[in-house]
């Protein structure tokens, strides 16, 4: 078998497994959400504010946070007052279905409505693994550069939702919005693109609306959607 046929094989059964689980939790009333990022994005210090104001509005939610090493996002997000647990990956640069599935036996809170799951700091391998999501949510900062999505198609063009992260810094990094929203569109077409910043609080509210209103169904199919029945390997073609 070669190389391409295990990778495959591997994706093949993380599909099904991830089919199940989003099955049972569904039926338990739990919406996953997937947010997938590069280091640095700032999606812990953003997912620590949205934990917190659920709190606050008395919604069930819980988190699942993933590293390659140390308890460290685990003490943040608790802080929010939300269950959360760490998810060590020991060296793998991704979450799989089967991981998540494990920490999740015997600890979620029964009540809980969304689960958030932060994935591993990468945006390459975690955009070939279904975690059993029914939101996937793309997040970038505004100094990682405009062409971001354009190079890592496969992450952008399989997002329900796109995040903008550290909008306070827009103007000190030369963020072009314009140009990076456009770039978004040629990989996803019509996908969301929200602007936030956990330092002021913006776009908190509105990612915890989107994630609940997540249970009755995602609005968006992107081109390169997680799920249902499989993924999709090959990147989206270059718009000339």
């Amino acid at each position: 078998m070669c190389r391409s046929d295990v990778k495959q094989a591997v994706l093949a059964k993380n599909d099904d497994l991830a089919a199940d689980l989003r099955g049972d939790l569904a039926r338990q009333g739990v919406t996953v959400v997937n947010l997938l990022s590069s280091p640095g994005s700032g999606k812990t210090e953003l997912l620590g504010r949205v934990l917190a104001r659920a709190v606050e509005q008395g919604v069930p939610v819980a988190a699942l946070t993933a590293d390659l090493a140390t308890e460290n996002d685990a003490v943040r997000l608790a802080r929010s007052g939300a269950p959360v647990q760490q998810l060590l990956t020991d060296g793998l640069c991704h979450l799989e279905a089967r991981q998540v599935r494990a920490r999740l036996d015997g600890w979620l809170p029964p009540d809980t409505a969304v689960l958030f799951v932060e994935n591993v700091g990468n945006l390459v391998c975690p955009a070939a693994y279904d975690l059993g999501e029914t939101l996937r949510v793309v997040l970038m900062a505004v100094t990682e550069g405009e062409d971001k999505p354009l190079k890592y198609p496969t992450a952008f063009g399989s997002a329900h939702l796109v995040v903008i992260t550290k909008t306070d810094l827009a103007e000190p990094a030369g963020f072009d919005e314009a140009v990076f929203r456009a770039n978004v569109h040629r990989v996803n077409p019509g996908v969301e693109i929200v602007r936030s910043c956990a330092r002021t609080g913006a776009g908190v509210g509105t990612l915890l609306e989107r994630a609940l209103a997540a249970r009755n169904g995602v609005p968006h199919r992107p081109p390169l959607a997680p799920h249902p029945h499989g993924h999709h390997h090959t990147a989206p073609a270059p718009v000339a």
